[in-house]
């Protein structure tokens, strides 16, 4: 650390004046890791049990993961003493994913796995506090990379975690700085919760307002619609494609500009909205004319990604003028057969993008052709207007998920702007 680093945070609560003083992490805390012996010779993991192990896995993004957890009730604990964990200890991941962090809520259910180092630290140091340091990218950028870059197989010693140089203020300072963020994780929580309980609703409608197991009836309808559900090929109700795959704006001789025309791309179309900061690119006046001359798109168009990621769905949200750019295609519908929205919902539907799943190719990196797109059957109610009633609840709902999505990926921009002005 260099020695002339402003010791004085930008930002600060009001009563704080002194500057921050340079400690050691081992001054203040307690480093251990657990001995793979220890753990091989005395646990036994378990599929279910009150115990948990945990491991690389369990600790991301300053909070732990518990999806998969392995229980280890049956284990020795009397030789386990150096692996229990209590609350506030805080948990650092040393190996392959380096740097992952998480606070131990609460007493007599947590052991230490291999991998995972147990910072423990002593009175008055805040560990909301130390963990929002450590967790920060900037932390990560100055203290953790340098002691990693060079390796393969990424890892730190328990002596080099022991040497890390924390900035840090008094205690009453600590618990201002640590009860703030901690609030302002606990609203992102919030948020993650909300939009997660919308997303798992949305999947719940798909499910049961379109048919399936080749029935033509879906389980969930609006009144007044009974009749039987009609079976095409897909392009038979679109009117047009508009595909710009294998070719890019350097190809027509021209480049992005800095601002103009938003392109999208499939990194731009989320599931139900464009997120415009995504992958920024924009073209100037001639590149528009030169690549969407005859092609331009309107508002309600249905985007689609065909790879990288595939699947996504979105609408072009007004005619202000858009750039088309690869891996995403624009669907127009033929008015007398489907609309416009009800397109956008059947391509999220179940049915529908397992059938794609299937026909795509590629390794990881999915994709779906036009041809198999032509292929492609699917089952729609005849009467578009329970089709524009679908539409319609649908992108109610999906609009209501993009707000919700917006107001998380603010509050992350908020917390990074504070984590920047708040420590040294």
């Amino acid at each position: 650390m260099n020695a002339n680093q402003a010791k004085y945070p930008q930002l600060r609560f009001k009563g704080f004046t002194d500057p921050w003083e340079q400690r050691k992490l081992s001054d203040i805390s307690d480093v251990t890791k657990l001995a793979g012996f220890e753990f091989t010779k005395y646990v036994r993991y378990q599929e279910t049990g009150k115990i948990i192990a945990l491991r690389g896995l369990n600790v991301k993004n300053g909070k732990l993961v518990l999806d998969d957890v392995k229980y280890i009730d049956d284990s020795d604990f009397s030789k386990l003493n150096r692996s229990k964990l209590y609350k506030n200890d805080i948990l650092l991941t040393y190996v392959g994913t380096v740097g992952e962090l998480a606070i131990v809520p609460e007493d007599d259910k947590y052991y230490l796995a291999p991998n995972v180092a147990r910072i423990r630290l002593q009175d008055h140091v805040n560990s909301i506090f130390i963990c929002q340091m450590m967790n920060d990218s900037n932390f990560y950028n100055r203290i953790i990379l340098p002691l990693i870059a060079t390796s393969s197989q990424p890892a730190l010693s328990m002596e080099n975690v022991r040497k890390f140089q924390l900035l840090m203020p008094d205690y009453q300072e600590q618990q201002k700085i640590g009860s703030f963020f901690k609030q302002i994780d606990d609203t992102i929580a919030l948020h993650q919760r909300k939009l997660a309980k919308l997303k798992e609703l949305k999947q719940g409608y798909l499910q049961k307002m379109f048919p399936q197991n080749g029935s033509k009836f879906p389980q969930l309808r609006f009144t007044g619609f009974a009749d039987a559900w009609e079976e095409r090929k897909f392009f038979e109700s679109i009117a047009s494609t508009i595909d710009f795959r294998g070719r890019t704006p350097k190809k027509l001789g021209m480049d992005w500009s800095e601002s103009g025309y938003l392109a999208l791309s499939a990194l731009n179309v989320k599931n139900g909205y464009i997120d415009p900061l995504a992958d920024a690119h924009y073209g100037d006046e001639n590149l528009y004319k030169k690549w969407m001359s005859g092609k331009e798109l309107k508002k309600g168009q249905v985007l689609f990604t065909t790879e990288a990621p595939m699947g996504n769905v979105a609408q072009v949200p007004d005619n202000n003028g858009y750039i088309l750019s690869q891996r995403t295609v624009a669907f127009e519908t033929k008015e007398d057969m489907m609309t416009n929205d009800f397109l956008a919902v059947l391509l999220k539907s179940p049915l529908i993008f397992n059938n794609l799943s299937a026909l795509s190719s590629g390794g990881t990196a999915k994709g779906v052709s036009q041809k198999s797109l032509k292929g492609l059957s699917i089952t729609v109610p005849f009467d578009i207007d329970e089709q524009q009633k679908i539409g319609s609840f649908f992108k109610q709902l999906d609009d209501t998920i993009a707000l919700h999505q917006r107001k998380l990926e603010k509050l992350q921009e908020l917390k990074k702007g504070y984590l920047q002005k708040m420590f040294c």
